[in-house]
């Protein structure tokens, strides 16, 4: 295998920057045509014309969404302005006549157990055809803090009956399974690990058994870091800048997609 040399990896690492930037920046018109095309290509996608898309999760997901406005689909102040929008955007744009809708449903702060608790009403009811689950990093982050007492296999146990449940509800469903993450940086101490590596495996472990497409955002932020620091992420090691966001959603499309 031929090793990089340094003028390749210096070209690299403009390059990674000058895309999440621009994405971050400039928004999705900053990507070609083509670029769009191709990454929200509907060859192999999740996404059939006439979908339904549910985003459910805490704070990232939600991202500053207006809570007021639960009935507006594909409109930016009811979607907030992170990963799930630009995802849900650039689907839009590149997919103009496939009668699509994005729904945003986060809320900051939840855990797995209070996705269950409003499930009927912020996802059965809505009857979604493809429903994107980003959950995981307060089920650690407040136990850390004292505020919980769940475990790893907690959370685990209560993804799963989750899935279970929407799977008997909705049993067309497509459902994606994005991986919980977060960057070395702000909050994120060194307490924090190997327990929250446990969260991960078992984010995925979940998305095996119940048949989901699998995002997986730390092992992207691992790399990203390679390029720039964490903070240059996410300030506080949890919640992304638009940089980041604008790379969690290049991976979710790809994932999606692919």
């Amino acid at each position: 295998m031929l090793s990089e040399t340094p003028s390749n990896q210096a070209e690299n690492r403009r390059d990674f920057l000058l895309t999440t930037a621009g994405l971050s920046a400039a928004g999705w018109a900053a990507l070609s045509s083509s670029a769009i095309a191709a990454e929200a290509s509907t060859g192999n996608s999740w996404i059939a014309a006439g979908d339904t898309v549910l985003f459910q999760g805490d704070s990232i997901t939600d991202a500053g969404r207006k809570r007021e406005e639960p009935d507006k689909f594909n409109t930016q102040s009811a979607f907030g302005s992170g990963y799930a929008w630009m995802a849900a955007a650039q689907t839009l744009m590149s997919r103009p006549a496939d009668n699509l809708k994005f729904i945003n449903r986060g809320i900051s702060g939840n855990k797995v157990y209070q996705l269950a608790e409003r499930w009927q009403a912020d996802c059965l009811d809505l009857q979604p055809n493809v429903l994107s689950i980003l959950i995981g990093v307060n089920d650690i982050w407040h136990k850390l803090n004292g505020d919980y007492e769940g475990t790893a296999e907690v959370y685990e146990n209560d993804y799963r009956q989750l899935l279970d449940k929407t799977k008997q509800a909705l049993p067309g469903v497509k459902l994606v399974v994005c991986e919980p993450f977060v960057l070395k940086c702000g909050a994120v101490k060194g307490k924090w690990f190997p327990e929250f590596d446990g969260y991960r495996e078992a984010a995925k472990r979940v998305a095996e058994g119940a048949g989901a497409r699998f995002v997986p955002f730390h092992a992207m932020f691992e790399r990203a870091v390679e390029f720039a620091p964490p903070e240059h992420w996410a300030q506080d090691g949890v919640h992304p800048s638009p940089f980041g966001a604008a790379l969690m959603a290049h991976a979710w499309l790809q994932s999606v997609n692919g």
